[in-house]
């Protein structure tokens, strides 16, 4: 038995190092200096009531196994306690004066604490250095009148005109957008922690309403982290965003910890998790539960990454259960800067409508390299479509246009879009429905390999499979039952995939250069 921990200045998150999906089977007692403060059998979890700059044994023990680690909480320069500061906490009074006053005040290395008690706030702007701490019953309780949001500009130009300055962003495009609940513009070394709330109200509001029309300024996030370093959120729970939910952007070395975010299940727009032209991110032990997808990886649309180019590399995702929604994991369609280096490991998918998802376009440019995307140690359970790779997404104003959705080979320029190396290994779905594996590919510029690799796919019975299109493009019909199907692809591997259920017994391939079966059964 061995385990991680990441350590705060008044808290600290484990993670239990095994090859369990999301949780144990059985529980475990977790001590802190002899003491039990916990029984859980989550892989990942977080002990607070911590004191900084203070040394703890912690101690995990299961099924006769045991395992120990000395840490030591970071120092702490000041604690300020908002309701010191003028913060009332009555759910009806305007604290954001206080709140924000309190961050602005705070020194290096000291926390801003926010105690038990409903504070209603509208946008708060976080600064460099601090420890943002909601305690046990404490929440952020956002506005819900959007007059009573800062409008951020989307693209300034500098006053000698020599470059751009970029605030917000909205699907893609450096557009005005209203200031997030949690705004945070270059920022370094910020520490969010729990066990608090932030609930961005949105179920109050209009936010939901008309979701695509721009009224005063597009839609916010509730957590928005632009040009920051070195941020990390831990044991929070964040709900009813207005659209996306937490949202970091031009960021780099990022930790979300044992959080739990979740808006109702209609609630347009607001995926979860979407790291945006982001390096070094790590999203561990985290509960999603959404109205869209869970995780949305992205690097914007043509014109960031032509002139603010930024890759999205070094993603990892473990240990996390996304549910509802309709991805679990999704690559894309905001793509233009590419994606490198994801790692999805031992993840829960639920209920999603589909789970792996990556989706790009014509017209994402030549710089949309998604490449090197890993998923292994998967559960899914009644995902309707566990793997869907579409290179024909209808979005945007153009999206149905004969220059997107044309099946016939274009040619490649500086629009053309590339998905490089897509590989899935031990991975057990059921419940599947319309289809296993949907992969189409551009005719021009081919998927270059995918890889399946010890998997068991199981059907739905037939008469509760349901007509669905797995990949969201104009030139596709409906389809249920089917195992494989796969367009314009130069590689496909299986090996040691079972699907049972299914009312095709081979793979339907189309334009696939070269396949590599070993251990293909149909059951």
């Amino acid at each position: 038995m061995q385990f991680t921990t990441s350590i705060f200045n008044r808290s600290i998150t484990v993670e239990m190092m095994n090859q369990e999906i999301y949780e144990m089977k059985q529980p475990m007692k977790v001590s802190v200096d002899g003491k039990c403060v916990l029984t859980t059998n989550k892989n990942v979890f977080s002990l607070t009531g911590l004191q900084p700059d203070h040394t703890y044994v912690i101690s995990v023990e299961a099924d006769g196994e045991s395992a120990e680690e000395q840490i030591h909480t970071l120092r702490e320069s000041v604690l300020f306690n908002v309701q010191d500061f003028g913060a009332k906490g009555d759910g009806v009074s305007n604290d954001t004066s206080f709140i924000q006053a309190a961050i602005l005040s705070c020194p290096k290395n000291g926390t801003v604490y926010v105690p038990k008690g409903i504070y209603f706030v509208t946008p708060l702007f976080l600064k460099s250095d601090m420890t943002l701490w909601l305690d046990e019953g404490a929440e952020l309780l956002g506005s819900a009148d959007r007059r009573d949001y800062p409008i951020l500009p989307g693209m300034t130009t500098s006053t000698d005109e020599a470059s751009e300055y970029n605030l917000s962003s909205w699907e893609g495009n450096p557009l005005t957008s209203f200031a997030s609940l949690i705004t945070a513009v270059s920022c370094d070394h910020v520490d969010i922690i729990g066990p608090g709330t932030i609930n961005g109200n949105a179920d109050h509001g209009d936010w939901w309403i008309d979701h695509r029309s721009k009224r005063i300024a597009w839609r916010p996030n509730t957590v928005f982290f632009n040009d920051c370093r070195h941020m990390r959120m831990q044991n929070v729970t964040v709900k009813n965003s207005p659209c996306w939910t937490i949202h970091p952007y031009y960021c780099e070395d990022l930790c979300f910890l044992n959080l739990n975010i979740q808006n109702p299940y209609d609630s347009p727009n607001t995926d979860g998790f979407d790291p945006e032209s982001c390096r070094n991110v790590l999203l561990l032990g985290t509960k999603i539960s959404v109205g869209d997808d869970c995780i949305a990886i992205k690097s914007g649309k043509y014109y960031m990454a032509a002139n603010h180019f930024k890759r999205t590399e070094n993603i990892v995702i473990r240990n996390c259960d996304l549910e509802r929604g309709h991805g679990s994991v999704t690559v894309g369609s905001e793509i233009s800067g590419g994606v490198t280096g994801v790692k999805v490991e031992q993840c829960l998918f639920d209920s999603t409508d589909r789970g792996v998802r990556v989706k790009t376009r014509r017209g994402r440019g030549q710089r949309s390299l998604l490449d090197d995307i890993t998923f292994d140690r998967i559960v899914m359970k009644n995902v309707h479509m566990p793997i869907t790779l579409n290179m024909f997404y209808f979005c945007d104003p153009d999206g149905h246009t004969d220059f997107v959705q044309n099946t016939s080979p274009m040619t490649v320029n500086e629009m053309t879009p590339r998905i490089g190396s897509i590989r899935i290994k031990n991975m057990v779905c059921t419940g599947v429905d319309s289809a296993f594996l949907c992969a189409y590919g551009l005719p021009e510029m081919p998927i270059e390999k995918i890889s399946l690799e010890n998997i068991e796919a199981d059907f739905l019975p037939e008469d509760k499979q349901r007509l669905d299109r797995p990949v969201m493009m104009d030139r596709f019909e409906p389809i249920k039952g089917v195992g494989v199907w796969a367009c314009n692809i130069k590689k496909l591997d299986m090996e040691n995939v079972t699907i049972t259920g299914s009312s095709t017994k081979e793979p339907i391939l189309k334009n696939v250069e070269t396949t590599l079966f070993e251990g293909v059964n149909y059951k």
